[in-house]
C-alpha cells in the first residue's frame, strides 16, 4: 500500500489536520481533501470511495471523520487495518473529539501519525509502542537534568556559605575597629602587650591564628581613642544599636546573670532544608549552659560524602577546642588533655602555645608561662583534623534502595544504622528528593515525616538515635520517578559527644598547681552529610 495523507475533518468537510506521506504540492493535497466531501453519497454505509487517481478510506468518529488517502493499488484491507489505528490513536491524545480539542493536540497527533506511516508505507507498531515512541523519555536526559540540578544546589550552598564567611568576617572586623576583612595578617605585632603573647607575629602566623578563632581586643587604646574623638550627635551611626545591646549582653554575663543564646534565622528562601535543620538543632544543644570563670568549648566537625552503591568517597572530621576566661586570676593556666583520645588525629597548636609542653605531656600552656590568655575571648588553643576512606569510620549509614515497579514509578526502601554506638544523635533529618510535582505514599516509617512541595522533597525527622534505637526504615513509593531521582540525600544531625573524643583532663594554676573549677561544652555537627 502507498498512503498519501491522513487528515481529521468535519462532516462538512472543513479540515482541521491533516499529515501527508509522500511529496506533493500544497494545491495537490488541498484539491484532494475539497474534492473528499462532494464524493460522500447520502444513504450509503460504504467506509471508502474511490476516484480515478486515490481511494478515500474514512472512519466516522461523532462529528469528525478519520480520512486516509491511498493509491487505487493499495490493499484496501490493509488500508482499513491502517485506519482502525488511526481511529485508536486520536482518543489517546484528544480527552474529546471536537475540533478545539483536536487543534490543541495537533503535534502530538501529528507525531503519532509519522509512527505509523513512513514515506507512504505502513510500519509494524502497535498503539503501545507508539505511545512510547511519542513520550521520546530519555533515561540519560533525566540524568543530565539530576546532575545539573546537583550541581546548581551545590553551587547556590556554596555561594550562601561564602557569604556567611564575608558577613562574619565583616563583623568581626567591626568589632575590633579594624577597617581590614583579612583578620589579623596584616598586623606587624601579632596581639597586644597585654594580650596573648609578646613577641611580633609575622602575616602567616597571623593568617593562621585568624584560621583558628583568636582575637584580642586592647582595650586600654580603645577607651583612649574613644575619649579623645568628640562624638558627632548628627551623625547617622548604622549597626549602634546592634552593638549596644550585645555590649550590654556581654556585660549581663560577666555579673553571672544566665543569657540563653539567640540563634540568627535561616535566610529567607534557603533551598538546603538539612542545613537549616542542622544550624536550628546546633543551637539549641549550645543554650542554656551554665559557664565557670574558665570554659571549655569542643566543636566537632563532619564532611561525609558516600556512593549509593557504598563506599566512602569523602570523609573528614575537623574540630577546635576553645578557651574562655573571665576571671583575671585564672589568667595563667595549664590545660591537661586525655593523651588516650588524641591517637590518630592531626593536632595542630596556636604559634603562641609551648608545641614542647603539648607533645610531651598533651598539656596546653603559653610558651611565656609569665602572660596571661586574654580575658573574655574565646581564644582557639587546638584544632584537628582526621581523614580516613575506611567505611568503619562513618558514624550513620544509609541505604537508599528505589526499585522499578513496573508501572512507571519507583519503590523506595530506606534504611538508617548508627555504627559509632558511642554517639547520640539528635535531630536527625534525612532530605530525599523527588521528582518535580509527585507526591509520595509514604506507607511504612519510624519517626516523622513531612512533603515539601514547593522544594520537591521528603523530609525524615527522627528525634534520637542511639545504641538503644540504633536502626529504623521509611518505605514509600512515587509515580512517574526513576531511581535516579531519589539521589543525592542530604543528613544532618547534633550531638553532645565529639567525634573525636578530644577530652579535657584537669585545668590547672601555672605556679601552685592548684585544681581550677571549669565547665565544658561539647557539639558535633554536619557541615556535609550526603548519599550520592
Amino acid at each position: 500500500m502507498v498512503l498519501i495523507a491522513a487528515a481529521v475533518c468535519t462532516k462538512n468537510g472543513k479540515v482541521i489536520l491533516s499529515r501527508q506521506f509522500v511529496e506533493m504540492t500544497k494545491a495537490r493535497i488541498e484539491g484532494l481533501l475539497a474534492a473528499f466531501p462532494k464524493l460522500m453519497t447520502a444513504g450509503k454505509q460504504h467506509t471508502y470511495v474511490e476516484t480515478d487517481s486515490v481511494r478515500y478510506v474514512y472512519q466516522p468518529m461523532e462529528k469528525l471523520y478519520m480520512l486516509l488517502i491511498t493509491t487505487k493499488a493499495s490493499n484496501i484491507l490493509e488500508d482499513l487495518e491502517t485506519l482502525r489505528l488511526f481511529s485508536k490513536v486520536i482518543p489517546e491524545y484528544s480527552h474529546s473529539l471536537d475540533e478545539k480539542e483536536i487543534v490543541e493536540n495537533a503535534f502530538n497527533l501529528i507525531f503519532a501519525f509519522d509512527e505509523i506511516v513512513a514515506l507512504g508505507y505502513r510500519e509494524s507498531v502497535n498503539l503501545a509502542q507508539i505511545k512510547t515512541f511519542v513520550e521520546m523519555d530519555s533515561h540519560e536526559e533525566k540524568v543530565y537534568q539530576a546532575v545539573r540540578q546537583t550541581q546548581e544546589r551545590e553551587a547556590r550552598q556554596k555561594m550562601r556559605e561564602k557569604a556567611k564567611e564575608l558577613q562574619r568576617q565583616r563583623m568581626e572586623a567591626s568589632k575590633r575597629g579594624g577597617p581590614s576583612l583579612s583578620g589579623m595578617g596584616g598586623r606587624s605585632g601579632g596581639f597586644s602587650a597585654d594580650g596573648f603573647g609578646s613577641s611580633g607575629v609575622s602575616s602567616s602566623s597571623g593568617a593562621s591564628s585568624a584560621n583558628i578563632g583568636i582575637t584580642s581586643i586592647d582595650v586600654d587604646a580603645k577607651s583612649k581613642a574613644a575619649a579623645s574623638k568628640p562624638a558627632s550627635r548628627n551623625a547617622l551611626k548604622l549597626g549602634g544599636k546592634s552593638k549596644d545591646v550585645d555590649s550590654f549582653v556581654d556585660q549581663l554575663k560577666n555579673e553571672g546573670e544566665k543569657i540563653a543564646n539567640l540563634a540568627p534565622a535561616p535566610p529567607a528562601g534557603s533551598s538546603s532544608a538539612a542545613a537549616s535543620a542542622s544550624a536550628a538543632a546546633k543551637a539549641a544543644i549550645a543554650s542554656d549552659i551554665h559557664k565557670e570563670s574558665v570554659h571549655l568549648k569542643i566543636e566537632d566537625k563532619l564532611v561525609v560524602r558516600l556512593g549509593r552503591d557504598g563506599g566512602v568517597q569523602q570523609f573528614e572530621n575537623s574540630g577546635l577546642l576553645t578557651l574562655r576566661i573571665t576571671d583575671e586570676a585564672y589568667g595563667r593556666i595549664l590545660l591537661k588533655l586525655s593523651p588516650n583520645h588524641t591517637q590518630g588525629l592531626q593536632l595542630q597548636t596556636h604559634p603562641n602555645v609551648d608545641k614542647e609542653l603539648f607533645k610531651s605531656r598533651t598539656t596546653i600552656g603559653l610558651k611565656n608561662l609569665g602572660k596571661p590568655f586574654p580575658l573574655n575571648t574565646d581564644v582557639g588553643v587546638l584544632k584537628w583534623r582526621f581523614v580516613s576512606q575506611d567505611e568503619s569510620a562513618i558514624p550513620l549509614t544509609i541505604n537508599c534502595w528505589p526499585s522499578d515497579n513496573g508501572e512507571g514509578g519507583c519503590d523506595v526502601n530506606i534504611e538508617y544504622e548508627l555504627e559509632a554506638q558511642q554517639l547520640e544523635l539528635q535531630d536527625v533529618a534525612i532530605v530525599i528528593p523527588l521528582p518535580m510535582n509527585v507526591q509520595p505514599s509514604v506507607a511504612e516509617y519510624d519517626g516523622t515525616y513531612n512533603y515539601d512541595s514547593r522544594k520537591h522533597v521528603l523530609q525524615w525527622h527522627i528525634p534520637i538515635i542511639d545504641a538503644a534505637n540504633k536502626s529504623g526504615s521509611m518505605e514509600f513509593s512515587c509515580n512517574a520517578s526513576i531511581p535516579g531521582d531519589f539521589f543525592p540525600l542530604q543528613v544532618s544531625f547534633v550531638s553532645k559527644t565529639p567525634y573525636a573524643g578530644v577530652v579535657a583532663q584537669d585545668v590547672v594554676q601555672v605556679d601552685s598547681e592548684a585544681a581550677v573549677k571549669y565547665s565544658s561544652e561539647s557539639i558535633l555537627f554536619v557541615e556535609k552529610y550526603e548519599i550520592v
